[in-house]
This record gives structure tokens, sequence and C-alpha cells, in this order.
């Protein structure tokens, strides 16, 4: 009886080894934590077939909206860890709706396993042409001037574009009213329209509508100057250096990944950003790709949790 247990014991550890060796056999789901066309619906869909074709494996896609990114976070930490179900991690879904919500009931790194890291792209802060604004210093001057203050859209709580508006609002002490959507691609669509005048989202959503002329551009949360448009102004360069952030993704999975299914994603990953394709498009995105290992990237995370900690805990004060 001992020996039958053994040996099925055996035989269990065995075949985990064994599947996890294997991997991949089958269809992976990446969930999406946010609606479909926003920036990082379209990063997710442009890693995943490259990294499908480099796995000869299919990356299924699926998209979850909701609560900032923390209902699809939620449900990936609570998924089996054998490599079928992963997650687009990101400063939002995995830094700063956990450190905003109350009930968050996700801890970024101890729910997850971060394999690796794509990039970081700049938000931007926008304004409908009806409004004939087109720098900062007109939109603070409008929204002081504004009874009940202004709206603006963004891509759901505690989102980068969310946090980078609050951020303005305490440090200037105006009215900023925020229509949260539960993605960029449904939040770019309502201030197009005029149903809302402002926008605090990722420049990846924005820049072709900025391009076309629906929308202007106020300001932008990079280091320096965008090639694509190096007339728009930095926050840095205004006096607002905290705003200097980056909506960055990556791709994680439940905590306890095993090392060899992690090992062949972050391979997949890092010989993927040298992809003609994936460089192309993280041009486009005003995105700054960098290879890390998992260790690496779940350091740098846990960076980010450190640093923007102090922020959203005043935000959260201010706003509670």
């Amino acid at each position: 009886m001992k020996k039958t247990a053994l040996s099925l014991c055996f035989n269990l550890i065995f075949s985990c080894q064994a599947s996890a060796t294997d991997w991949p056999t089958g269809p992976i789901e990446v969930v999406v934590p946010y609606a479909p066309g926003g920036a990082a619906d379209v990063i997710a869909r442009i890693f995943m077939d490259a990294v499908s074709q480099r796995l000869s494996q299919p990356f299924v896609v699926k998209n979850m909206a909701g609560a900032g990114g923390l209902l699809a976070a939620r449900q990936v930490a609570r998924a089996k860890p054998d490599g079928r179900t992963l997650i687009i991690s990101g400063a939002a879904s995995h830094v700063l709706a956990p450190l905003m919500s109350a009930d968050a009931n996700v801890d970024p790194l101890r729910d997850f396993t971060h394999v690796a890291y794509f990039g970081g792209a700049p938000s931007v802060l926008l304004a409908h042409p009806s409004t004939n604004i087109k720098v900062l210093s007109d939109f603070l001057t409008t929204a002081r001037n504004t009874k009940d203050g202004v709206g603006y859209v963004s891509p759901g709580v505690g989102t980068a574009g969310h946090i980078v508006a609050s951020y303005l609002a305490m440090k200037e002490n105006i009215d900023l009213v925020h229509v949260p959507h539960k993605g960029g691609g449904t939040a770019i669509l309502d201030v197009i329209a005029g149903h809302v005048k402002f926008a605090s989202m990722n420049w990846s959503t924005a820049r072709e509508h900025v391009a076309a002329g629906a929308l202007n551009a106020i300001a932008i949360t990079s280091d320096k100057r965008i090639n694509e448009r190096p007339e728009l102004p930095t926050f840095k360069e205004m006096g607002y250096s905290s705003l200097v952030m980056a909506t960055w993704y990556g791709l994680s999975g439940p905590v306890g990944l095993p090392s060899e299914v992690v090992s062949k994603l972050n391979k997949a990953v890092t010989d993927s950003l040298r992809d003609a394709n994936v460089v192309r498009h993280l041009e486009l995105e005003a995105a700054e790709p960098l290879a890390l290992s998992s260790q690496e990237f779940t350091n740098f995370v846990g960076g980010e949790l450190t640093r923007w900690a102090p922020i959203t805990a005043r935000l959260k004060q201010k706003n509670p």
C-alpha cells in the first residue's frame, strides 16, 4: 500500500516536470486587462503573434476589462500555474490600481510570476479642438475658471492617465472630474466625439488622432520630447518632474510558474524585441523596449511600487 502511494507520488512529480519541459503543447490564453483597441491590446497582439511564431503554438488574446485592470489581475492570480493562462501586466494593473484601490485583493509581487518586460510608452494630456486649448497654461486657466471643474476621460481608475491628471489637479489645486472608461479604445472615442473635452491617456492610443487634427496634444510624460512630435512639450520641462513616467507593459502569470516555462517565454519575448515588425510598432508607440530577465522584471515592478506608493497615498487622501 505504501509502495503504491509512493509510486503514485513519484509519477505525479515526474509528470509535472515532463509537462513543464514539454510546454507549450496547446493554446495559451493571454488576458489583456482592458477593452479592445487600447495600447495594452495593441501591444499584446503584436508581441503574442511574435511569441507564437517562435514557440509554434497559438497564444489567444482575451480582453477582460474592469476595475483599472484589477478584475483580470485577480482572475489570473487564481489561475493554475501551468503556463496556460498569462496576463499582460502593466503600470496600471500591477502598480497604480493596486496602490489606489482600498480593496485590490491582489498583491503585485506575491501573487504573480513576472516573466518578461516589453517596453514603456508615455501618457499625454489632450484637448478637443473646439476648446482651442493647445498649451498647459490655458488648460489650467480653464480648469480654474470653470464652475465645478472640467471633465476628462482616461482608460480607467488607477491607470497612468488617471494618475497624471490627479497629480496635476492636486499640485495646481484645480478641479478635474474623472470620467473613467474600460480602456483607451473607448475613452479616445468619447473625447473625439466631444462628449468630454479633455483626456489623459497613452500617447500610442492618441497619436494618430493628434496627427489627423482630431485632438490637440498639450503635454507628454516622456523624459525628453519625442522625435515624432518635437513641438510637444514634456511635463518635466514645465516643472512637473514627478510626471516623468511610462505606461509600461510586460508578460506575467500566476505565482509558481515552472522555471522551464518562464525561461522559454522570456527568451521568446527577448528574441521578439529584435523582430522588425515588433520594433516598428514600438517606435510608432513611442515605447522604449528593454530586455529584462524574469528576476530583473520582478525587481522593476517592486521598484515601481516603491516609487508610486507615496504619490498614490497622497492622491487617496485628497480623493478618498
